[in-house]
């Protein structure tokens, strides 16, 4: 008997892909589609994910592919991401929702459903692999690096990992395209989502003023020194390492080092100024069989698109870690992931502190 996967569409090529290869393989294929964000919102948006449009195009897919096909509304759920990405720049930090909304939402979700259907895998469209050693797994970036999303997946608990597939791991988005031309899948030609599903037209300041009304007020943008350079709106939108739309006639280039809400003021300064060579991480989350023995080597990524960087990685005084770089680097902003990796093994994540 064929083992049971279900499937998370997106209604993207990728989800519709990996869906597809699995039913070539073998598997008993069922789709399911998360609704997480609001009608009103989602109509506005054209390159976000999990839209009504979304939901359509997943289950034009899933009758293509000739599979069952469910979809459920989780929007009350979601509004954990929302509150909390509001949250973290209130306080002067830069969210990662992305990561979060997997921590939190999507793989539980998912994973709660797969055993609730009789699954014993859950599939999704991401761009990474997992690696099996008898019992044991390894999370490891995608092939195509430029695509690579382990990154985002570095929260998501080791246990539920040992459940997933990831079937487009392995390939390029050029080599996606052609699998779903070839089995003439409805969303071959879509256009990939490239926003945060909650913030259109990448506008965060627009959510920020919706969900906090009354909370981004004028304050000042000041040196180094302390001697105010300008003014600003709300330093909820400004991030670390900011240069443009600073409003501010310098002389020379310069950088948002920190904000401060309690003083509803922005800092900012030279490139060095922003540089760091050691930094805190609080609730890790490792993707091994037991916790590594610290203090360790390993490279670690502190955003999305940045070169890992060597460091050392150490326990800190509160119980969280200490990560010491071998290079200092520019503008690690607190919030964000940093996800510790050897070579091609993400190890495991945390997030930064300061």
């Amino acid at each position: 008997m064929a083992e049971r996967v279900l499937v998370a569409m997106s209604g993207g090529v990728d989800s519709s892909v990996a869906a597809h290869l699995l039913k070539e393989q073998g598997y008993e294929v069922m789709g399911a589609f998360l609704r997480l964000g609001e009608g009103g919102v989602a109509a506005e948006k054209s390159r976000a994910c999990c839209t009504v449009e979304d939901a359509i195009d997943a289950r034009r897919v899933a009758d293509r592919l000739g599979i069952p096909f469910y979809s459920f509304n989780y929007a009350q759920q979601f509004r954990r991401v929302i509150d909390y990405f509001v949250d973290e720049y209130q306080r002067g930090r830069t969210p990662n929702p992305c990561a979060r909304c997997n921590q939190w939402i999507k793989f539980d979700t998912f994973h709660g459903l797969a055993r609730d259907l009789g699954a014993s895998f859950v599939a999704t469209g991401h761009y990474a692999r997992i690696v099996r050693h008898g019992g044991a797994v390894e999370l490891h970036r995608g092939t195509n690096r430029a695509k690579d999303q382990s990154y985002f997946l570095a929260m998501v608990p080791y246990a539920t990992l040992a459940e997933c597939i990831f079937p487009v791991g392995d390939l390029a988005k050029s080599e996606v395209r052609r699998l779903a031309a070839a089995a003439t899948l409805p969303v071959v030609h879509k256009a990939e989502s490239q926003e945060v599903c909650f913030v259109p037209d990448n506008d965060y300041r627009r959510v920020l003023a919706a969900r906090a009304p009354g909370s981004m007020r004028a304050g000042e943008i000041v040196g180094m020194d302390g001697r105010v350079l300008g003014g600003h709106d709300g330093f909820q939108g400004f991030t670390v390492g900011q240069r443009r739309g600073l409003g501010v006639a310098a002389g020379t280039t310069r950088y948002v080092v920190r904000t401060e809400p309690a003083a509803n003021r922005v800092v900012i300064g030279a490139r060095e100024d922003a540089l760091s060579a050691r930094f805190r991480v609080s609730e890790p989350n490792w993707l091994l069989p037991a916790p590594p023995e610290l203090p360790f080597s390993a490279e670690v990524q502190i955003r999305y698109r940045s070169t890992p960087a060597k460091c050392t990685v150490e326990t800190d005084t509160d119980g969280g870690l200490a990560v010491q770089l071998e290079t200092p680097r520019f503008a690690i902003a607190a919030g964000q992931a940093a996800v510790f990796y050897r070579g091609e093994h993400t190890l495991g994540g945390g997030w930064i502190e300061a």
